[in-house]
């Protein structure tokens, strides 16, 4: 099994800055996929920002510009570096990754953490 633990989410003001971690561990053999969604109160979860398969990344227009993923590979944790926060952008936040494992080496599975909070307000 893998898992994957959020940490990170706060109550800030407009315009304030917090960084998000998502730590994977478990039986993993390689991570494919690994980023961010978030899930506003009745509203779809939706992509922030992603590493995809290559290394490349991808951003949600609503937060290019704003929000920076990167990554520590050795420690197979990703981050979410977000800057100039507005009340849009609260939500719960999710890490998700596609991963191989020891007992599917041949398969892709996804995985999702627990959530964390983010809300901006003044």
């Amino acid at each position: 099994q893998v898992q994957l633990v959020e940490s990170g989410g706060d109550l800030v003001q407009p315009g304030g800055s917090l960084r998000l971690s998502c730590a994977a561990s478990g039986s993993m053999l390689r991570i494919n996929v690994m980023g961010w969604y978030r899930q506003a109160p009745g509203k779809e979860r939706e992509l922030v920002a992603v590493f995809i398969s290559g290394g490349s990344t991808v951003y949600a227009d609503s937060v290019k510009g704003r929000f920076t993923i990167s990554r520590d590979n050795a420690k197979s944790i990703v981050y979410l570096q977000m800057n100039s926060l507005k009340p849009e952008d609260t939500a719960v936040y999710y890490c998700n990754a596609h991963v191989t494992t020891t007992q599917a080496p041949g398969r892709l599975t996804a995985y999702w953490g627990q959530g964390t909070q983010v809300t901006v307000s003044s």
